[in-house]
């Protein structure tokens, strides 16, 4: 992990950005602004001796304590200390460590070579080993890893292994009711599985061998991944040394609009500070939108929050009822786009699954889009739950407005592949033979591999072909272009209210045809654009 660049004996400047709707601007919008007031300092000597400074006389309260934030205060837990600063270094007691299919081999090796080939693990229950990355294939070596990890746990008694046994369907049925028999202990994607089984707990330490990990920290608790080489100290030992990271602090206020979703808050996110802007740092989420997003637990907890003099190195503020549908062009998550602005990026593909896009949730906005359209979709639609759980909602759960219709009969209905088995599946490649893998360029799309998914990463290679084109979006904008065949605004189809948006695209006869007219309702001012061309 990178060091922090922060000196540990300086206070931090507070660097406060305001980065709303107008962080969006571009050469066709409104213009943007920023100044900036410096302060004039005169290079005249005035003095080359230290002014005389009357004895200090010593405290008679103890040591002075300074507000921390809560990354701060959980570490400070986990090491057993009062008080810490960014920069500080310490071991930190570890609540959780996770480890998968693609990793903990390599962790395992790592253990036994330190501390010895019969050395027992410090915690079997604070172990979680979940197989989910390379499982649905003929891969032998993807394979062998998993068997790698059966092994490790029967030796260690490893408490939570969700073990996967039988590679085949893994849908099955009997008397039309819906059961899993070949694989109850199978979870599927570790970040979505760890929740879902009680794992992610506030005011806790969780590492994990994936640099996902941090999404846990939406628990309120300190998440981040590690290497091997570190899993392997912590299987014996339960420690690790970590470095105090400062904290980003970032203030999301407004009214969800109802087309955004979780993953376009991100994308504005990453946008604004780059995919290396939170390089070994802790990032906290406050304001009124966070506070209206859902949550749930069933585990009584205590929650930590960040003291009101806690100090920040810098903080960004977002007006959320401001923004629109975003995507993330090739090749990086950090190339923020408006989904209207890249409407004429033809697609031969949708992908909805991974960690951060294949959720119940994400899976219920996405038959919202196509029941609310009545169309099928005109490209391959590819569905990939992240859990055995998320699976059985998408075939069990009524989707609110459909009449008591399921996710898997509104995809159905719309053309889609049929659900797959959970798994990591196309999110990272995988082995050629991995569900959804993009291997050779569709002859559909001039441009090969051209996909539009809610995966987390689009790197060159990412999803398999080494020149695939991948725009993340969120689940409405990712069954909008399914529905289309291009990269769409979700608002094509949701019918959205123009009175409560700064931006509705009402597209003719819902028809994507080069030289129509296309109204484009901005408050009181209407424009048309015609051709690319925007008239007053």
């Amino acid at each position: 992990m990178a060091s922090s660049a922060v000196t540990p004996t300086t206070s931090f400047l507070v660097d406060k950005k305001d980065v709303g709707f107008s962080a969006l601007c571009t050469q066709h919008s409104f213009p943007c602004s920023a100044q900036v007031s410096k302060k004039m300092v005169s290079k005249k000597i005035v003095s080359v001796m230290a002014p005389q400074q009357s004895e200090r006389k010593p405290s008679m309260t103890g040591a002075v304590k300074t507000g921390m934030t809560m990354t701060e205060k959980i570490l400070a837990r986990a090491s057993e200390r009062a008080q810490l600063i960014p920069g500080d270094n310490v071991w930190v007691n570890v609540d959780i460590l996770m480890t998968h299919d693609v990793c903990g081999p390599g962790s395992i090796g790592i253990f036994k070579k330190e501390f010895g080939k019969n050395a027992k693990v410090w915690d079997r229950e604070k172990i979680v080993i979940i197989p989910d990355h390379y499982i649905f294939t003929t891969d032998e070596r993807a394979n062998r890893n998993v068997d790698i990890l059966r092994d490790f746990c029967t030796e260690q008694n490893i408490k939570y292994f969700y073990d996967i046994k039988d590679l085949g369907n893994f849908k099955i049925f009997e008397s039309d009711k819906l059961t899993l028999q070949a694989n109850p202990d199978y979870k599927g994607v570790c970040h979505v599985a760890l929740a879902q089984e009680g794992h992610c707990r506030p005011g806790e330490v969780l590492l994990g061998t994936d640099s996902h990990t941090c999404t846990a920290g939406a628990f309120g608790q300190f998440a981040t991944g590690i290497g091997n080489t570190d899993a392997g100290f912590v299987l014996g030992t339960g420690k690790l040394l970590l470095k105090v990271p400062p904290t980003l602090r970032f203030v999301m206020d407004g009214e969800m609009p109802d087309y955004l979703l979780a993953k376009d808050l991100i994308l504005q996110i990453i946008g604004e500070i780059s995919v290396a802007g939170a390089t070994y740092k802790a990032m906290e989420f406050v304001g009124s939108t966070v506070e209206s997003l859902t949550d749930k637990t069933y585990v009584p907890y205590e929650p930590v929050y960040s003291d009101g003099q806690a100090r920040y190195l810098s903080e960004y503020r977002f007006d959320i009822s401001k923004l629109e549908p975003l995507v993330a062009k090739p090749h990086s998550p950090d190339n923020r786009a408006l989904a209207r602005e890249c409407k004429d990026v033809k697609i031969d593909r949708v992908y909805i699954g991974s960690c951060t896009g294949g959720k119940t949730e994400d899976f219920m906005a996405a038959a919202k889009v196509f029941l609310a359209s009545g169309k099928k979709v005109k490209v391959p639609t590819f569905l990939v739950p992240a859990t055995q759980k998320v699976w059985m909602d998408i075939y069990s759960l009524p989707v609110p407005g459909s009449g008591g219709k399921t996710c898997s009969q509104i995809f159905e209905e719309a053309g889609c592949d049929t659900p797959a088995s959970p798994s990591c599946g196309a999110c990272l490649g995988g082995p050629r033979d991995t569900y959804a893998r993009m291997n050779e360029p569709q002859a559909s799309c001039a441009v090969s591999n051209v996909c539009v998914s809610t995966t987390n990463r689009n790197f060159p290679g990412r999803m398999g072909h080494k020149e695939g084109q991948i725009y993340l979006a969120s689940p409405y904008t990712a069954a909008a272009s399914a529905l289309t065949g291009f990269v769409t605004d979700p608002r094509e189809f949701l019918h959205c209210d123009a009175t409560i948006m700064d931006v509705c695209l009402c597209y003719e006869n819902d028809e994507r045809r080069e030289g129509k007219k296309v109204a484009i309702k901005m408050g009181r001012q209407t424009w048309v654009e015609k051709n690319d061309e925007k008239l007053k």
